[in-house]
């Protein structure tokens, strides 16, 4: 253990008291979201997208340890163990150089080498590789290997077998194959040529060769999907010819004896029919999985500004599922979120039943006061944006409306959750619901749907989906422990991500509010059903109660520290109902004087918990979300037409790429800001300058109405 937290201090750059600690919280069954928030003073201050690289790294290591000691207790079970190997097994750092260790003594299936060894050839083969022989005959050598009942009926035969025992023994040589990986690695080209004659979105790849070290990660991901789809054949080019030469030099230790060519050549065939496609396949294999990584990272970070997205609060919400033949489905919902009426129009073809859409709109919008129209930006939308434009003119209230994402309402709407909602409705009312209920809360609609279903990621289905399954459900985990949830209005869906809490507990406290009324206060939750102090410590500062006596209930202090908020309150002369009544203007005034670590001292709580109690008593029931640019409301539409190059709008960024930025501005195309025009700086990562959900400035450069294609820039836009 040691050696891991000091190789984690290392890597992170980090002080050992923080490594340690982290490790210790985490063993202890603390979540991530907890030690991040109330774990301040012994993590030093990490924030929560640190502790879960730490935590990956950490598990990677241990799996690297419990490997390491398993190689050595397999070899040392088959007498085979010596200290040179021990100790190369222990100095190995990666997981891939104790594979390369444990080669030679791996069971394997019946190759070449294991059939020229049960026909007795080894012995020649240790002759052939020693090189001592300079004078003679070689056949009088090979001869006593020769033996019809084993299958070796010529010296040739003989000769043939031997070598395929060399062959295999250099290509088990664990040294050997580093130098070589790191030559493909270093020196290597990703080759690629078409298959088929056929244009495809391949069609770049047809002919294309570019540096292992340098090629983009999403490329990876693009050749592998090609290659996959038999579209393009792919191939490391790597300079053959030195490689086989350094391999030669390594084997061939007596260039005089009769029997180093043999080597020779076995050395050859080793290189071009065992270690060759071998270390092809891992450094392919590491490319591949060092592009999942990296689109798991760009998934996740869309996935977090997307939730994280700001609220439209205290609005009534007109939903609007658009759709040709079927009709488009409306459904409004109040400023809580509760559904208030549904019903089907037909504005778009084949039936353009306008006038009698329109009257069921303007119906629902005087009838229920509807603040705003929520679009999906699915089938049908651009006729339906039009015939909603067209029919806020003719409304008295002040209506506007807003094209939202409805990646995934669909695929929640089919959902066991969706139809326990919303027993009563069919699918695609709910889906209105969802498309109504995602403006006014994109976190809390968003968590009904499973995480790669919300469309923000890049080739979300290579990927190995344990490693996206894990990593977004920890983004929305993060996501919703930073905002909270109000603990007598969440879903089970969205409690099962508060930290600590579980399907089954989420179901319970759901069961117990519906027995017994609203939680009074956050002490009641251990009387729910398998909710212990364990759970109840790590969950209940993520939990608010707005209407609580104790309004501490309605902030994120954690339980543990009330005594400290109170005596805070009391050194400074405040009370709780201050607090409830926002009378706490002089509250920072008065920590500033009296100094916060002298006051933190006389509290006895760390600095960091104080600065977070303060911040929570200034500000109870505050929403993170509520500071970030609100979505762009419309009354007018625009279509692609209506573009040219030079001018200036307004869009919100749905999706960033390794290679740029899909911006949404209003025309129903999301248009591209290329990496080279999101800054006049250069760029590296585009998440560095953009994230999802950003309102931005962009420049139209090019307009392609055509193919559909819309070039943006961001350069310059002020």
């Amino acid at each position: 253990m040691a050696d891991i937290a000091l190789q984690l201090i290392k890597e992170f750059n980090l002080k050992p008291f923080q490594v340690h600690n982290v490790i210790k919280l985490i063993d202890e069954g603390n979540t991530i979201p907890f030690i991040a928030r109330y774990r301040k003073e012994v993590t030093g201050e990490l924030n929560d997208q640190v502790l879960r690289e730490l935590y990956d790294r950490l598990v990677y290591l241990r799996n690297l340890e419990n490997r390491r000691n398993e190689v050595i207790r397999l070899i040392e079970e088959q007498g085979k163990l010596t200290d040179d190997i021990k100790a190369a097994v222990e100095k190995a750092v990666t997981l891939q150089e104790i594979e390369d260790i444990y080669r030679p003594f791996k069971p394997k299936r019946r190759t070449r080498a294991t059939i020229a060894r049960e026909k007795g050839l080894e012995p020649l083969a240790e002759i052939l590789l020693a090189q001592k022989v300079t004078k003679g005959d070689l056949e009088a050598i090979v001869l006593p290997f020769v033996n019809a009942e084993k299958g070796v009926n010529t010296i040739e035969d003989a000769l043939n077998g031997a070598m395929d025992i060399i062959a295999e023994g250099i290509s088990d040589n664990a040294e050997y194959r580093k130098v070589i990986r790191d030559i493909f690695t270093r020196e290597g080209s990703i080759a690629t040529k078409a298959k088929k004659e056929e244009d495809s979105v391949y069609r770049m790849y047809y002919d294309f060769r570019e540096p292992v070290a340098k090629i983009a990660k999403h490329r990876i991901l693009a050749i592998d999907r090609g290659e996959k789809e038999d579209f393009i054949q792919v191939k490391i080019e790597v300079p053959e010819e030195k490689i086989i030469n350094w391999l030669k030099g390594r084997v061939i230790t007596n260039p005089a004896s009769i029997t180093s060519k043999y080597v020779e050549m076995a050395a050859e065939d080793s290189y071009k029919r065992l270690i060759s496609p071998s270390i092809e396949n891992e450094v392919r294999n590491e490319l591949t999985q060092a592009a999942h990584e990296q689109a798991i990272k760009v998934f996740a970070e869309n996935l977090r500004n997307l939730l994280m997205q700001s609220p439209v609060k205290g609005k009534v919400v007109l939903g609007l599922d658009p759709a040709y033949r079927t009709g488009c489905k409306l459904a409004v919902v109040d400023e809580t979120g509760k559904v208030l009426d549904t019903a089907v129009i037909y504005p778009t073809p084949p039936q353009c039943k306008i006038e009698e859409s329109k009257k069921v709109v303007i119906k629902f919008i005087e009838q229920y006061n509807v603040d705003i129209i929520s679009i999906g930006n699915g089938t049908a939308s651009r006729e339906s944006e039009i015939f909603i434009a067209d029919l806020l003119k003719e409304v008295d209230r002040d209506v506007c409306y807003a094209v939202v994402s409805e990646a995934g309402a669909s695929v929640y709407s089919a959902s066991k959750l969706g139809a326990e909602e919303f027993p009563e409705f069919d699918v695609a009312l709910r889906s209105a619901v969802s498309i109504a209920r995602r403006l006014q809360d994109p976190l809390a609609e968003l968590v009904k749907i499973d995480p790669k279903a919300i469309g923000v990621g890049q080739y979300q289905h290579d990927i190995n989906q344990k490693r996206l399954d894990e990593a977004l459900r920890g983004v929305v985990e993060d996501c919703v422990n930073k905002v909270g949830v109000d603990l007598n209005t969440a879903s089970p869906s969205l409690l099962s991500y508060i930290s600590g809490i579980s399907t089954a507990i989420a179901k319970n406290i759901v069961e117990y509010r519906e027995a017994n009324g609203k939680f009074k206060d956050r002490k009641e939750l251990l009387k729910v059903k398998k909710l212990g102090e364990k759970t109840f410590e790590q969950c209940a500062g993520f939990l608010r109660i707005p209407d609580a006596k104790n309004v501490l209930d309605n902030t994120s202090v954690h339980p543990e520290s009330y005594e400290s908020a109170l005596k805070l309150l009391e050194i400074t002369g405040y009370t709780l109902d201050d607090v409830k009544n926002r009378r706490l203007g002089n509250l920072k005034e008065e920590v500033k004087q009296r100094g916060i670590e002298n006051l933190a001292a006389e509290i006895g709580t760390g600095i960091p918990t104080l600065r977070d109690i303060i911040d929570e008593l200034l500000k109870p029931g505050r929403d993170p979300r509520d500071e970030l640019p609100k979505p762009i409301f419309l009354k007018e539409v625009m279509s692609i037409e209506d573009l040219r190059p030079g001018m200036i709008l307004t869009g919100t960024v749905r999706n960033v790429a390794d290679f740029g930025a899909f911006v949404d501005i209003g025309v129903h195309q999301d248009g591209l800001v290329h990496i080279s025009e999101l800054s006049d700086r250069f760029v590296r990562n585009p998440m560095d300058v953009v994230s999802v959900g950003d309102i931005v400035k962009v420049r139209v450069l090019d307009v392609d109405v055509k193919r559909n294609r819309i070039s943006l820039s961001m350069k310059n836009n002020s």
